[in-house]
């Protein structure tokens, strides 16, 4: 997996959220979701609809609004 992959994985931890609850909300495929992942494969856009998606804000890493927290 890589960093990206990761780091997204962390997010979800941190907000309770699943893959699926994910992809519902990108109004996209959970498996969708599972292959970038997989693939390590996502444009800064789909990582800024993430971001949104998790109530945090990217720039080339997460931060969690209501916290201030960084996922390392």
């Amino acid at each position: 997996m890589g960093t990206m992959a990761k780091l997204i994985n962390l997010l979800l931890i941190e907000r309770d959220m699943e893959k699926k609850e994910l992809a519902q909300r990108l109004n996209t495929s959970p498996s969708n979701i599972s292959g970038k992942l997989r693939r390590d494969n996502f444009s800064e856009k789909e990582l800024q609809d993430i971001a949104r998606a998790c109530n945090a804000t990217f720039s080339g890493r997460f931060i969690l609004n209501d916290t201030g927290k960084e996922i390392k």
